[in-house]
């Protein structure tokens, strides 16, 4: 009897916690729902129902969709662009990069020392290398175009793509892959036939993080960006005004921007856990 209560106890505090969290985590989404359609006096008050406690209007989404229109879904475009080709390409390079770090040993440059080059690229803060990406850039005539972005971005993430995909492809069994050798086909072979759809929950994760990752990059679009490659969190930042922080823009830009990462998510909810968790539980 003492363990069902302690048992239950248990549940009691499991779901407690679960709420205060879910609650933690919606309340940001729900107070961005009700600002965005607020009046601008409105907007910093502290009401929730409308109708009762303030006036619903669509003044925000107006603003967004057609005053400032052109440019929300210009910076929407590039955002979807650059992100979607970024992500490609961490996938593309960080599977033949992690698979050739768990599968082949090199001599003269270690595995192991590869592997930490590679993933201190990823440790020191993006900020100390905008002059030089600035001038490249410049230099190759890219400057405000998503092409250079996309470059950015891709060097930015590699790492966590070279590392992640390294790790999976190493939880994975070698039978199926020499079974293949055996039957005259080449490591190339064996890599696109073979390991890649063993490893496709992994692939998955990889490009959904690249994609956030991506998505919300700020500095690096700030700097080699001006008008024609905005993304979504630039044109968010733009609601700061000689007026103030225009909380009712901030809003509605917000939604717009956690849409399509919402439903990238969803789609891929499934391979995404069982990429993240791929190796987590071992025999």
């Amino acid at each position: 009897m003492g363990i069902q209560k302690r048992s239950l106890g248990g549940w009691i505090v499991l779901w407690i916690i679960i709420a205060i969290f879910a609650v933690w985590t919606i309340f940001p989404i729900f107070w961005a729902v009700v600002t965005s359609f607020k009046y601008t006096g409105d907007a910093y008050e502290p009401t929730f129902i409308p109708w009762i406690q303030f006036k619903p209007t669509l003044q925000g989404w107006h603003f967004v969709f057609i005053t400032a229109g052109e440019r929300t879904l210009r910076s929407l475009r590039n955002s979807i662009v650059i992100a979607s080709c970024s992500s490609a390409i961490v996938l593309l390079l960080g599977a033949l990069a992690g698979y050739s770090l768990a599968r082949f040993v090199f001599r003269t440059w270690k595995n192991k020392d590869i592997a930490i080059w590679i993933l201190s690229n990823r440790m020191f803060p993006p900020v100390a290398v905008l002059i030089p990406y600035f001038l490249l850039m410049r230099t190759l005539r890219l400057l405000d175009s998503p092409l250079a972005i996309i470059l950015a971005h891709t060097v930015l993430n590699l790492p966590l793509g070279v590392w992640l995909m390294m790790d999976f492809f190493r939880d994975l069994p070698r039978d199926l892959e020499d079974a293949a050798f055996i039957d005259g086909c080449s490591h190339l072979g064996a890599f696109f036939r073979i390991a890649l759809p063993l490893a496709a929950p992994g692939l998955v994760a990889v490009y959904v993080l690249s994609f956030i990752f991506s998505w919300n990059e700020f500095i690096f679009v700030l700097v080699l960006g001006f008008n024609r490659a905005i993304t979504i969190p630039i044109v968010i930042a733009g609601a700061l005004t000689t007026k103030g922080l225009e909380f009712w823009k901030v809003a509605s830009m917000s939604l717009i921007g956690v849409i399509p990462v919402v439903i990238l998510a969803t789609f891929v909810s499934k391979y995404l856990v069982r990429g993240l968790t791929l190796g987590a539980v071992k025999g």
